[in-house]
């Protein structure tokens, strides 16, 4: 019997290491990871700049609270919001994705005084109490506290007629995946996203994208909110940010920083170095071996080439991708991993969602096309 408490479904696969793009489970078998830890391996497996970056620091100083200023903290804030582009001026590094919304939402409701959030129909947030409390179905499947933290309303996707009902006076914040993950690759697009930065414009509330997965790069922007042209007044990001290692962010524009006082937001080991050199090294790498670039080309290549099979259709952007199945899409992934090829499911259960590594090549592409085709 597991020592590990027995919460998640698991993949009939042991990985043993793991290379690039590839998984290597026991008995020799080799499986194309299409799915990226969760969106989380950027960079894939191995990636010798990361590596080194993150050896290099542990053997340096493996940790220091924020009490204690650090060169390679500052550096990781400044590269950060320099890859980010947009006009963002602060960082506040915590340790996952959910933790980055509570203290958007915080920061919200510091600044408004106001009692409501908007979000989205299908959104995934996070696990914790406030994040759970806008993650659309949590309250009835696992949310379990007994109360919620503060009001919340939930606008259909991509519908602009509902949004004056939901955005009011009363709304704090707007919280919004640019491109949903959970949700099924469903990217929102530029005209609803503008929308809702026009109606929190005119209503005072503050507008927070969660990019904590579509965000650093998977979208072939280095954020969805220039992909769209639309400029939140705070981003989130996680999952690409340290390519494995336990890190997340805040990112605030110029308005949001100002509201910032001593102790207004707190953590232990967000930011601590080994984060923040493991977050300098996946821009490095994303930057230095133009992999923006990469998957905007071979995400293109999958929807020229994998239209087969059960596939009839394609939604999300870049390599937040979902291909939408004649099938339920968990009978298509089973038949993939026993063709050593690993995708994930999604809310919609007609999606199936790609998340692959940025360094993904065509070549990779055509075994999925010719294993989809078998199907």
């Amino acid at each position: 019997m597991s020592a590990l408490a027995a919460v998640f479904a698991q993949y009939p696969l042991e990985v043993e290491h793991a290379e690039g793009v590839w998984l290597h489970a026991r008995g020799g078998r080799r499986v194309l990871d299409l799915y990226g830890g969760h969106a989380v391996a950027a960079l894939g497996y191995g990636h010798p700049g990361w590596t080194r970056a993150v050896q290099a620091q542990a053997a340096t100083c493996n940790f220091q609270s924020n009490a204690v200023p650090m060169a390679v903290r500052e550096r990781a804030a400044a590269r950060l919001l320099r890859f980010a582009g947009g006009g963002y001026d602060s960082v506040f590094f915590v340790n996952s994705g959910a933790e980055a919304n509570e203290n958007a939402l915080k920061m919200a409701f510091r600044m408004t005084s106001r009692p409501h959030v908007a979000a989205v129909e299908g959104s995934f947030h996070g696990r914790t109490a406030a994040a759970g409390t806008i993650t659309w179905g949590a309250r009835e499947k696992w949310h379990a506290f007994p109360r919620t933290p503060f009001d919340v309303s939930w606008m259909p996707r991509r519908d602009i007629g509902a949004i004056a009902r939901h955005v009011t006076q009363d709304t704090a914040a707007v919280i919004v995946e640019p491109v949903q993950g959970v949700g099924g690759a469903f990217d929102m697009g530029a005209e609803f996203l503008q929308a809702l930065r026009n109606r929190c414009d005119e209503m005072g509330a503050l507008l927070i994208f969660d990019e904590v997965q579509c965000g650093m790069g998977r979208v072939g922007q280095a954020f969805a909110a220039g992909l769209y042209g639309v400029h939140p007044d705070m981003i989130t990001t996680a999952k690409a940010l340290g390519n494995g290692f336990p890190c997340a962010a805040l990112l605030m524009a110029p308005r949001v920083s100002a509201a910032i006082k001593l102790e207004t937001l707190g953590t232990t080991f967000g930011g601590g170095p080994m984060a923040a050199a493991a977050i300098e090294a996946v821009i490095e790498a994303i930057e230095g071996e133009d992999l923006l670039a990469n998957v905007r080309r071979v995400s293109r290549y999958i929807r020229e080439t994998c239209r087969v099979g059960p596939v009839t259709g394609f939604q999300g952007e870049g390599f937040l991708l979902g291909l939408r199945m004649s099938r339920p899409a968990k009978e298509v992934q089973a038949a993939l991993l026993e063709r050593n090829i690993l995708a994930g499911t999604s809310g919609d259960p007609q999606v199936l969602r790609l998340l692959p590594p940025f360094i993904l090549q065509e070549e990779h592409v055509d075994l999925l096309k010719g294993t989809l085709a078998a199907l």
